[in-house]
């Protein structure tokens, strides 16, 4: 075994009160993450000649159809125990999002939504793929406060150190794992830069970044839950996780050819450039726009050939 100065040590607090209440750092960083994902989708939307105060409320209903879909899908799994422990439904300071499920319940709501209010579709889409990554590369964090969610046991250099009160059954006696979150939220954060950098070339028609994000979340997705030991059903060797990244690689890889074959090219003159989007700088609702690119958006240009951060 490495000293345990050579890993990571599980984390000193996990929340703090505030007066009376009891604050969790896993909500926090859920909370964060969601809100800079809603302030990048705002602007991008916007930088597409798009209304920023109809995109801001898109995404605050899809913010809240994708907790409550994230939230089902973690509890009927697990009917029995919240039927005999009904007050822990809503305890979601505790843990227990499915992405899936919130991604599954977010996008059609969204969807819905934007035709209901006759908002730009292929714009929304865009706008939304690079900030749900950005998301999730934040949110992960919070599962190390909770030591939840961890990989296999191994003595590499960056392994996870999780107290015994925290360990699975049948790994008591093991003190380190994969850090699988943080193996996830790098992944995240890579596909957040690689979905800006394909966008910002003008390669693909307006709304095929979000196939080009389930392929790129299922990649990574089915590699770290071959990793995690925390999944009792298994099926044919993989987890029911494992299972749905793999079909959410096949619908994004299928979905992205039929998009680029029967998508509806949008009208000439419009920017093939998208703008940069630096988080720590300005937020605001107001998109800024490259010198060289015009105001409204569309489809890319044929002649161009930018790139992205």
């Amino acid at each position: 075994m490495l000293p345990v100065l050579a890993t990571i040590p599980p984390p000193p607090i996990n929340g703090f009160e505030l007066g009376p209440l009891d604050v969790r750092l896993y909500g926090i960083l859920i909370a964060f993450g969601a809100y800079l994902a809603l302030r990048l989708m705002v602007k991008r939307y916007a930088s597409f000649g798009g209304d920023a105060g109809a995109a801001e409320t898109a995404a605050l209903v899809m913010l809240g159809a994708g907790f409550l879909g994230a939230r089902l899908a973690y509890v009927l799994p697990r009917l029995d125990h919240f039927l005999a422990n009904p007050q822990e439904i809503l305890a979601i300071w505790q843990g227990g999002l499915a992405l899936f499920g919130g991604l599954t319940v977010g996008s059609i709501v969204a969807l819905w939504y934007a035709r209901r209010r006759s908002l730009d579709v292929p714009a929304l889409m865009d706008a939304v793929a690079p900030a749900v990554p950005l998301a999730q590369a934040i949110g992960r964090w919070g599962n190390y406060f909770n030591q939840e969610l961890y990989g296999r046991p191994t003595d590499v250099a960056w392994a996870l150190e999780v107290e015994p009160a925290y360990r699975r059954p049948g790994y008591e006696d093991v003190a380190t794992f994969h850090p699988t979150f943080l193996y996830e939220s790098l992944w995240n954060l890579a596909l957040f830069g690689v979905l800006l950098w394909v966008g910002r070339r003008g390669k693909l028609r307006r709304g095929a970044l979000a196939f080009v994000y389930f392929i790129g979340y299922g990649i990574g997705r089915a590699w770290i839950e071959a990793l995690r030991v925390d999944t009792a059903e298994r099926y044919l060797g993989l987890s029911r996780n494992n299972w749905v990244a793999l079909v959410v690689i096949v619908l994004g890889v299928a979905g992205l050819i039929w998009w680029q074959r029967r998508a509806t090219p949008e009208p000439a003159g419009t920017p093939a450039v998208e703008p940069d989007f630096v988080p720590e700088g300005d937020m605001s609702d107001d998109a800024d726009t490259n010198d060289d690119s015009p105001a409204d958006a569309g489809t890319p240009r044929d002649t161009s050939d930018d790139e992205v951060r």
